[in-house]
């Protein structure tokens, strides 16, 4: 995600709420946010969930649509979820 620059602090505020919401919940196996040192306005959300189902449980959650909707006024661009599988 790339917020604009004015919006840095909010953006992590409300990042760091779902963050801590997200990792409570039981089909969660990690939930970070990253920062890019380089381009601050760069951010990714690593997501680690047991089984497909749990990630689509965390996106009917409250915390989930509150980030959602906090963070829409607050991106330069739209996101692009990208979905990877463990090789390991």
């Amino acid at each position: 995600m790339t917020i604009k620059p004015e919006c840095l602090e909010k953006f992590a505020e409300a990042a760091s709420e779902n963050v801590r919401c997200s990792r409570m919940e039981e089909g969660v196996i990690n939930f970070t946010a990253l920062q890019n040192k380089e381009e601050q306005t760069e951010f990714i959300l690593i997501e680690i969930y047991r089984t497909p189902e749990d990630q689509n449980r965390h996106r009917e959650t409250e915390h989930y649509q509150i980030f959602k909707a906090q963070i829409q006024d607050l991106l330069q661009e739209p996101y692009q979820a990208k979905i990877y599988s463990s090789v390991i």
